[in-house]
C-alpha cells in the first residue's frame, strides 16, 4: 500500500470557496477601498516604500473582466517553517490561473527563497499536483529561510523571472517571508518592470494576524493537533493520579497557541507571556505561582496535573529578556571574537565580561545547560532559538525544588513528579483541517484575483472565517500597512508587526475568568483527534479563539 485510506480520500476533497470565488472567471473584479498607513513608524515605512505604502484595501465584487484570459505565467515561494495547508494554498493558485486560461504556467522554486536565486524549480502541472491536494507539509516543492534583502538578490530574482517570463510571484510564508515580499515588491515596482508580488499568510503562531488578517493559515490545524495530544495527556493524568505534565507549546512570540490549546482542554495552568511581560513578573514568581496550584491540588488529594508554556516564555520574563536582548546585540557585534572561544567556559566568561550588571546576575543564576542554550546559534534574523531553550524542565526542576521548601515549611504535604514534554513539529505538517482546507485554497485561488486585478506588494486576505465558506469575504491588503520598525541585528529594520495576544480580548478575558476553577479542579476536556466527515459543527469548526473573537459581531 502507497498511500494511507485517509490521504486517497484527501485527494478528492473539494474544498470549499467563498460565494464571490465561485462565480466564472471574468466575473469578478477588485474594488478599492480606503488607503491604508503603516501600523506604526510612518514617515520611515513611506520613505522605504514610495511606490508600495498608502495603497487602498481591495475586495471582491461581481464585475465584467475580459482581460483576465490573458496569458500569465506565475511564480510561488514557500518560505519559513512548514504549515498545514500550504499546499492548498498552491492548488488555489494552480486552479484559478488554469480556469483563466489554460495556457497559464505556474512555476514552484524549490527550497524556499533561494530556489529563485539558484533558478531552481519544478513547473507544477495538474498530475504532479494531484498527489498534494488537502495533504499537509511543504514538500511538493520544499522550504527555506533565505532573505531576500539585497539590490544584488533582486536584480537576480527579476532576471530569473523575466527568463521564463514570469508576471507575478506569490510568497507563502509568515511575517519575516511577507517582508520580504513587500521589499521584493517595492524594489520592482521602482524598476517598473511589470514584475507583481503577492504573498499569503502563513504561520502557526497566529501572530501574523490584524484586522483584514483574522488567522494565519496552519494554527487551526496545529492547535487542534496539539489539543488532541494535550488531551491524551490530560486523561492519562487523571488515570493514573501521580504526575504532573509540564508541556511546551510552538510560540516564540506570542502565546496564541498556547491560549487557543488551554480553551480547548482546560489544564491546570497555562502561562501566557504577554500576561507575565504585563505584570512584570519575574521568574521567581511564576515559580511559586505554579507550586501553590500544586499545593492547593494537593489539598485535596490530587497529586497531578497539566501545564501549558508557551515557547517563547523566558523572552516575557523582564530579567530574562533584557539578558537575551543583551545577548542577541553581544554575539551579532562581536561574531568573530565570540567564534574564537574554544570551549563553554570561554564563552561564558566572554559573555560575562560584557553584561551589564544586572543580566550579569541572572545569567550566572540560571542552570549550566540553560545558559548553553542561550548561547546557541541564533536563527537568520539574529535571535535565540527559544525552541531549543527547555523552559519546561526548568520551570519543572525550580517547582520541584521549591516543593522540597514548602515541605520543610509545613506548607505543602502532597507528592510531586513531573513529566515534560514539546509538543512542536508534530502540528507542522499534520493534515489540514477542513478549515484549513478550505481556507488555504481560498487564499490561494483570492491571490490569483490579486495578480489578475494588475495589484502587488498585497497580502491575500479572507474574512468572517466564524461564519460558513459560503459566506466569507475575499479581498487583499497591502503589505506595508502591517509594518512597522524593529531592531534586527543591532540595526533597525521594516518588518511586519507581530501581534500579541490581547489581555483586553474576549479570549483571553474567558480564559482569565475561569482559570481559578481549572487550577484547583479536575476540568479537563478532551477534544480527540481531527475530525474530516460527520457534522459540519465538528468537521468544519474553527478554533475557539476565533469564535469568541467574533461573537457578537
Amino acid at each position: 500500500m502507497d498511500i494511507s485510506p485517509l490521504q486517497r480520500v484527501r485527494y478528492d476533497y473539494l474544498p470549499k470557496l467563498p460565494a464571490i470565488l465561485r462565480e466564472p472567471m471574468g466575473s469578478i473584479l477588485p474594488v478599492k477601498g480606503e488607503n491604508t498607513n503603516p501600523a506604526s513608524d510612518a514617515e520611515a515605512i513611506k520613505a522605504l516604500f514610495p511606490n508600495t505604502c498608502g495603497l487602498p484595501t481591495v475586495s471582491f465584487e461581481k464585475g465584467k473582466d475580459a482581460a483576465i484570459s490573458q496569458i500569465r505565467n506565475v511564480g510561488v515561494i514557500l518560505s519559513g517553517g512548514q504549515a498545514p495547508g500550504g499546499h492548498n494554498v498552491i492548488s488555489g493558485l494552480f486552479d484559478a490561473l488554469k480556469a483563466a486560461n489554460s495556457e497559464n504556467r505556474l512555476y514552484g522554486f524549490k527550497g524556499g527563497p533561494s530556489g529563485i536565486l539558484e533558478n531552481s524549480y519544478k513547473e507544477i502541472t495538474a498530475d504532479f499536483l494531484k498527489a498534494y491536494r488537502n495533504t499537509g507539509g511543504f514538500d511538493i516543492i520544499g522550504s527555506g529561510r533565505t532573505k531576500l534583502e539585497s539590490e544584488e538578490q533582486f536584480k537576480v530574482c527579476e532576471a530569473v523571472c523575466k527568463t521564463h517570463d514570469i508576471t507575478a510571484l506569490v510568497i507563502i510564508g509568515g511575517d519575516d517571508s511577507n517582508t520580504n515580499a513587500a521589499v521584493l515588491a517595492e524594489y520592482f515596482a521602482k524598476r517598473k518592470n511589470g514584475i507583481q508580488v503577492i504573498g499569503c499568510p502563513k504561520t502557526i503562531d497566529g501572530d501574523l494576524k490584524n484586522e483584514a488578517i483574522e488567522i494565519s493559515f496552519g494554527f487551526d490545524t496545529a492547535t487542534k493537533t496539539y489539543s488532541e495530544l494535550i488531551g491524551n495527556i490530560e486523561r492519562d493524568a487523571n488515570s493514573a493520579k501521580k504526575y504532573w505534565h509540564f508541556i511546551k507549546l510552538m510560540g516564540r512570540s506570542a502565546s496564541h497557541i498556547a491560549l487557543e490549546c488551554a480553551l480547548e482542554t482546560q489544564p491546570n495552568v497555562c502561562l501566557i507571556s504577554e500576561e507575565v511581560e504585563a505584570k512584570k513578573q519575574s521568574l521567581a514568581s511564576i515559580v511559586e505561582d505554579i507550586a501553590n496550584t500544586v499545593a492547593l491540588r494537593a489539598q485535596d488529594g490530587n497529586n497531578f496535573g497539566v501545564i501549558l508554556i508557551p515557547e517563547g516564555l523566558v523572552e516575557f520574563i523582564p530579567e530574562v529578556k533584557v539578558l537575551i536582548q543583551e545577548i542577541n546585540d553581544l554575539l551579532a557585534k562581536e561574531a568573530e571574537a565570540y567564534a574564537l572561544c574554544s570551549d563553554d567556559n570561554q564563552m561564558f566568561a566572554f559573555v560575562v565580561e560584557r553584561l551589564s550588571s544586572e543580566s550579569k546576575s541572572v545569567f550566572n543564576l540560571l542552570p549550566e545547560g540553560i545558559k548553553k542554550q542561550l548561547l546557541m546559534d541564533r536563527d537568520p534574523h539574529g535571535n535565540v532559538q527559544v525552541s531549543r531553550i527547555e523552559t519546561d524542565k526548568l520551570l519543572a526542576e525550580m517547582v520541584a525544588t521549591l516543593l522540597k521548601k514548602m515541605k520543610k515549611e509545613g506548607t505543602y504535604n502532597g507528592k510531586f513528579s513531573s513529566m515534560t514534554h514539546f509538543f512542536g513539529y508534530e502540528g507542522r505538517c499534520a493534515f489540514p483541517t477542513n478549515f484549513d482546507s478550505d481556507y488555504c485554497y481560498s487564499l490561494g485561488y483570492n491571490a490569483f484575483l490579486l495578480i489578475a486585478g494588475g495589484l502587488t506588494g498585497y497580502l491575500s486576505s479572507v474574512k468572517n472565517l466564524s461564519a460558513p465558506a459560503l459566506e466569507w469575504k475575499a479581498g487583499g491588503i497591502p503589505i506595508t500597512a502591517m509594518m512597522n520598525m524593529e531592531q534586527r541585528h543591532g540595526e533597525m529594520k521594516p518588518v511586519i508587526k507581530k501581534a500579541l495576544v490581547e489581555l483586553e480580548g474576549k479570549p483571553f478575558k474567558y480564559f482569565e475568568a475561569h482559570r481559578a476553577q481549572w487550577a484547583r479542579e479536575t476540568c479537563f476536556v478532551f477534544p480527540g483527534a481531527v475530525q474530516y466527515f460527520g457534522p459540519t459543527e465538528v468537521c468544519d469548526r474553527t478554533t475557539v479563539t476565533l469564535e469568541l473573537e467574533q461573537s457578537g459581531k
